[in-house]
């Protein structure tokens, strides 16, 4: 499997390639009936919240009570679109108890979001990457009717308007002894 070990920094390549979708996977140890009730109280805190408005997440309807796919113990699934990813992920840093959480990407690329670019939030646990392709011909769209993630409407910034930001915030830095300046091209 082919990894670029080489940052981009081709403005916009790196605006092509942005991730707009993400899956969050909650474990529990399916026979731990005190982890099992953690996880699925979690998932119902999740479902209100979104329901109040503090994020657009969509735990999948199914729980898995036992391995599957790549997963080695129970889990679930929760879809969060780009727009909200940061509330999400902000929310179960800070409530998933004693949970492993597994964060990916969805892309074309589903072996690949797994294992490398992926990131855990508590204990890592071994995955069965065996199970996944290599390379979808599409990017899996979910839930395209709330138009967000890969199925939003809006308009994203120009390449121009970025430059312009990019300009702004580094002319408002230029006094900010702590932060780091962008190197010359």
């Amino acid at each position: 499997m082919d990894i670029d070990t080489k940052p981009s920094n081709n403005l916009q390549d790196v605006l092509e390639n942005e991730i707009k979708e993400w899956h969050f996977h909650i474990y529990f140890a399916q026979k731990n009936a005190d982890q099992h009730y953690a996880a699925l109280e979690l998932r119902d805190a999740v479902l209100r919240l979104r329901r109040d408005g503090a994020f657009v997440a969509v735990p999948l309807f199914r729980v898995n009570t036992e391995p599957m796919g790549p997963h080695p113990i129970g889990s679930y699934e929760i879809w969060v679109p780009a727009e909200t990813f940061s509330s999400v992920f902000s929310y179960l840093c800070m409530n998933r108890g004693n949970l492993s959480v597994l964060v990916h990407p969805l892309t074309r690329d589903e072996r690949l979001d797994h294992e490398f670019r992926s990131a855990w939030l508590g204990p890592s646990l071994p995955l069965d990457l065996s199970t996944l392709p290599l390379r979808s011909d599409e990017i899996p769209l979910q839930y395209p009717s709330l138009r967000l993630g890969y199925s939003s409407a809006t308009t994203p910034l120009s390449l121009d308007d970025r430059r312009r930001l990019g300009a702004n915030v580094e002319n408002l830095l230029k006094n900010e002894k702590g932060a780091a300046r962008a190197p010359a091209d």
